[in-house]
């Protein structure tokens, strides 16, 4: 990166952080959904939903908190991905990013429209049916036993870095073949470009995001070979060997799958083992259900899918003209659906606010999106998650809160950093 982009992407960040704090004082919507900070984020979104099923912003962007709107935009084929861009709505773009080293999100099927999107996510699509799901169920309970077997000979810990973010790198690990020894790089990549999902604010933030995505390229280009030369049983051996209508993989979407398949293999199910965790932990009657019945397991998760999503918000934009809640958008308006602000729509479920894990209509919640971008990995996610909450509680009936709970400021990603927990329950802060 020279010089000169370097003043370029300066600027366009100053410009940024000055335009959405200037629009945020004004009232707007899209700037104080943008805007990081540490508050919650569903009075905002309540403002929003009482200001209409479709509000838009000066940032050049509709956001709808509606579930109707946002499950029809998400199923709508005349909505797409291809269009949105980490610079749109910068008043400055940035420049454009260059071809190499390979981005997990940017170049992955994740920001493509069919047939490309298609064409990809077929390649990885049986690997997460529900029969070869319920193939690893065994290896997972046995992964979440031994990381309980060493809590068990704590009296303090840190559900965060010792749980939480340990079950979902193993699994996603061992899918993709990746050596034992690397799975704490693996999982220090993936906190790092986690939040940058949030968007890039600053120079520093650009430089580290591109050395975490360049290390990325390196630890997959190497393996990748490694596994032209040695094929295993796993995801990645497979990919390395596959052909779509007739043509090998290659080496860019092969790069780009394999980065997009740690992210979100590992971002959105740390995120649901810590959130139902803490739900069960500070909701005193929903955890006295679940020691009573073990079986309510399943619907823990999809409770705390609906209640406290993953992924806040997903942005779509128009292909084609196409009405909603009575405005017409024009191709290229973009649209942010609120997944959370959905997920807690009063006219879809009652008592939204409320953690309630006997809910019927839970498993509606829109966390894993819909339409050809439905999550292919949600089975996995929702078994991994039945799992690692059922025998964290079953293996520790007493655990308690012991300390202060401590978040990230993502506004799409946001991340638990900190659960302390304990055997004795003393006073506790949630930030």
């Amino acid at each position: 990166m020279g010089i000169n982009e370097d003043v370029r992407r300066t600027v366009s960040f100053l410009v940024e952080r000055a335009a959405l704090s200037i629009y945020s004082s004004r009232g707007d919507h899209g700037a104080k959904l943008l805007r990081r900070g540490s508050h919650s984020p569903y009075p905002l979104y309540e403002h929003i939903r009482r200001d209409g099923d479709l509000v838009r912003s000066k940032l050049q962007l509709y956001i709808t908190p509606s579930y109707r709107w946002a499950t029809q935009i998400l199923r709508d084929p005349r909505f797409g991905v291809s269009q949105v861009s980490a610079s749109d709505g910068m008043l400055i773009p940035l420049p454009p990013r260059p071809p190499e080293p390979v981005h997990p999100i940017e170049d992955s099927f994740l920001s493509m429209d069919p047939p490309e999107h298609t064409r990809l996510r077929k390649l990885v699509a049986p690997w997460f049916t529900p029969r070869a799901v319920r193939a690893r169920y065994e290896q997972i309970e046995r992964t979440v036993s031994g990381y309980l077997d060493e809590l068990s000979r704590r009296s303090q810990f840190d559900l965060v870095p010792h749980f939480a973010d340990r079950v979902p790198i193993q699994v996603i690990s061992d899918m993709l073949g990746v050596p034992a020894p690397d799975h704490e790089r693996f999982s220090a990549w993936a906190r790092q470009v986690g939040p940058a999902l949030d968007g890039v604010h600053s120079l520093s933030e650009q430089k580290r995001l591109d050395g975490v995505i360049a290390e990325l390229h390196t630890f997959f280009s190497e393996l990748i070979a490694y596994r032209r030369r040695s094929p295993g049983e796993d995801l990645l051996s497979q990919l390395v060997h596959s052909e779509v209508d007739g043509a090998p993989v290659s080496d860019r979407d092969l790069l780009a799958t394999a980065g997009l398949l740690l992210l979100a293999g590992f971002g959105t199910t740390l995120n649901l083992i810590g959130n139902g965790a803490l739900a069960l932990l500070v909701n005193r009657d929903a955890r006295e259900r679940l020691l009573a019945d073990f079986s309510l397991a399943a619907n823990v998760v999809e409770e705390t899918l609906r209640h406290s999503p993953p992924v806040h918000f997903t942005v779509r934009a128009a292909l084609e003209p196409v009405e909603i809640a009575g405005t017409t958008l024009k191709p290229g308006d973009h649209v942010a659906v609120l997944l959370a602000a959905a997920n807690r729509d009063p006219k879809v479920f009652r008592n939204p606010d409320r953690f309630d894990i006997m809910r019927r209509n839970a498993r509606e919640h829109l966390a894993f999106a819909g339409g050809v971008h439905f999550c292919v990995g949600a089975g996995l996610a929702r078994m991994e998650g039945e799992i690692a909450l059922r025998e964290l509680f079953r293996r520790f009936p007493a655990l308690r809160l012991d300390g202060q709970v401590k978040r990230n400021h993502a506004r799409l990603l946001p991340t638990l950093e900190s659960v302390p927990v304990s055997l004795v329950q003393r006073r506790t802060t949630v930030l």
